[in-house]
């Protein structure tokens, strides 16, 4: 018995495109210039959860409560020792050549009225300090290269995750792969040391950071 074979349909399939998935970090290419015209124009406001990462404008990554408290510690502990001639800024911008970075904690020369008409620049500040537990690989990247660049002087990476203090100092300037060039880890019964322009200021234990 004989059995009959369907040819194959000759009828058109359909194309299926695989949509792209979009970008989770970065957004948009901007200069710093362009950056602050659409802060100006009101196009970006201080409720968009964005910065501007080495000539991107990125989205933040969101806080939890534990960031939220080792942020506040690290203030009042900053605060404590601190010398007259500079304050402590929390989740504020610094202007770098290519980047607007919203440090969770910084140290700035001067008082904060000194900056009416502009936002602290890398020769103002001589700490930055970002709390890490989603963000660790953004603080240990795209972060890092751009304080390495502009050559701030210190870098902490309070890491939540490892439950350590990362000490960064001996920037690289802009070289073609920034960096620091010295790091020193410390554990939560340390003790560190704060410096600024080279000057030990004082002693934090680690702990005291830590929520």
């Amino acid at each position: 018995m004989s059995v009959a074979v369907s040819a194959p349909s000759t009828a058109a399939q359909p194309l299926i495109v695989p949509v792209p998935a979009v970008p989770q970090d970065f957004i948009w290419r901007l200069s710093v210039e362009q950056y602050h015209t659409m802060i100006r124009a009101g196009i970006l406001t201080e409720d968009d959860p964005v910065e501007l990462l080495e000539g991107w404008l990125i989205q933040k990554m969101p806080k939890n409560p534990p960031h939220r408290i080792a942020t506040r510690r690290t203030q009042r502990a900053l605060e404590a020792i601190i010398t007259t001639g500079w304050y402590v800024d929390t989740q504020e911008p610094i202007t770098l050549a290519d980047s607007e970075p919203e440090p969770d904690v910084s140290i700035v020369r001067g008082e904060t009225e000194h900056y009416a008409d502009r936002n602290p620049g890398p020769q103002d500040v001589a700490v930055v300090i970002e709390i890490a537990d989603s963000s660790l690989e953004r603080d240990r990247g795209l972060k890092k290269r751009a304080y390495a660049r502009a050559e701030v002087p210190v870098y902490w990476i309070i890491n939540l995750v490892e439950n350590q203090l990362e000490v960064y100092t001996a920037p690289s300037g802009p070289t073609e792969t920034p960096d620091y060039g010295q790091r020193r880890d410390y554990a939560l019964t340390e003790a560190v040391p704060l410096v600024i322009e080279e000057q030990e200021i004082g002693l934090i234990l680690v702990r005291e950071l830590f929520p």
